[in-house]
């Protein structure tokens, strides 16, 4: 079994043979709209971005940058969504044509979903009250987004083939959602949900990206089909999701970046150890790809003594007899 056939068992929960380091072996193409631009200026939305070269990640929504500052009243002459048909796919065609398909998966990347997007366009502070007062004028402007979501998908998938998608959409803080989860059922579910039917119509896998405690709607998107999950927080119950969910969905991530590879003084010796409690909790049955559960700089040491020990125990778990069922 070579590791592009493993971490596809792993992602499907069908018997893989070791617990794979992250994506070890998938190819990342992304997309060509600009959702986030990588120097100060407009994105593909029209909403504005500031840079610090210096921070990780460089950019960041600028103070009143976002379009719809007169909020949802006639957003549609307010913002611009992309023509995906008029964007330039040739690099995204030539990076899929150098692929070794026997070798590796292909794995598209698209940010920002429909949460993300809408405060973007509308700034944080009137997005947050506008999903508790006008949830029907929020849905009808997230459902043209989820379209635009659903046709960039599809154009992607036309010019790359792809067979996981890193969908890419923030719904949580440390402490639990940024709306209500009553809120997020009712207006981003729906529509997330029809992105989640336009992927799986097409053959992909959905490896969710959402950080921050969000198990109070964990079920629901389990229920509407996502793959995977990552980066899994540990300010979420790992363990505990992975008991109650583990043969329907699949965990990436989820290896302490916070309290333990950031943490100032921390050994190489506590980080194994965190890598074998997240490889115990989340990979009996398949369906765990340890890696941190964030991307943060980290001491090379400490990634060096990770990487190691998922190396080691990611396989002792699989050779054990008590590594292979699902735990009750």
């Amino acid at each position: 079994m070579n590791p592009r056939e493993n971490l596809y068992r792993a992602i499907t929960r069908n018997g893989p043979r070791w617990v794979p380091c992250g994506y070890e072996a998938a190819h990342w193409i992304g997309s060509p709209v600009v959702e986030r631009p990588g120097h100060a200026g407009l994105d593909s939305f029209g909403c504005r971005w500031s840079l610090e070269p210096d921070a990780h990640g460089g950019t960041f929504p600028a103070h009143d940058g976002f379009p719809l500052k007169e909020g949802l009243d006639h957003w549609q002459d307010h913002i611009s969504i992309p023509d995906i048909h008029a964007i330039d796919w040739t690099g995204v065609a030539s990076a899929a044509a150098a692929i070794d398909r026997k070798e590796l998966l292909a794995l598209g990347c698209v940010e920002f979903g429909l949460f993300e997007r809408s405060y973007l366009l509308l700034g944080m502070e009137e997005a947050l009250v506008c999903y508790l007062t006008r949830p029907r004028e929020m849905s009808n402007m997230l459902a043209a987004i989820a379209d635009y979501k659903i046709e960039l998908i599809r154009k992607f998938h036309s010019v790359a083939a792809l067979d996981v998608l890193w969908f890419g959409d923030d719904w949580g803080t440390q402490r639990g959602l940024f709306i209500p989860p009553p809120a997020w059922r009712a207006v981003i579910k729906p529509h997330q949900k029809r992105i989640y039917d336009a992927i799986h119509a097409l053959g992909i896998l959905i490896d969710q990206h959402s950080c921050g405690h969000i198990e109070a709607v964990f079920a629901d998107m389990v229920e509407i089909g996502a793959d995977m999950w990552n980066p899994c927080q540990p300010c979420n119950d790992l363990a505990a999701l992975k008991r109650r969910f583990g043969r329907q969905i699949s965990f990436h991530g989820g290896i302490d970046s916070q309290f333990v590879l950031s943490r100032s003084g921390v050994t190489p010796d506590q980080v194994r150890a965190e890598v074998r409690k997240r490889i115990a909790d989340l990979a009996p049955g398949g369906g765990y790809l340890a890696a941190p559960s964030h991307a943060v700089p980290y001491d090379p040491a400490l990634i060096t003594a990770m990487t190691e020990e998922i190396q080691s125990f990611g396989r002792e778990i699989y050779a054990s007899p008590t590594g292979i069922g699902l735990r009750s």
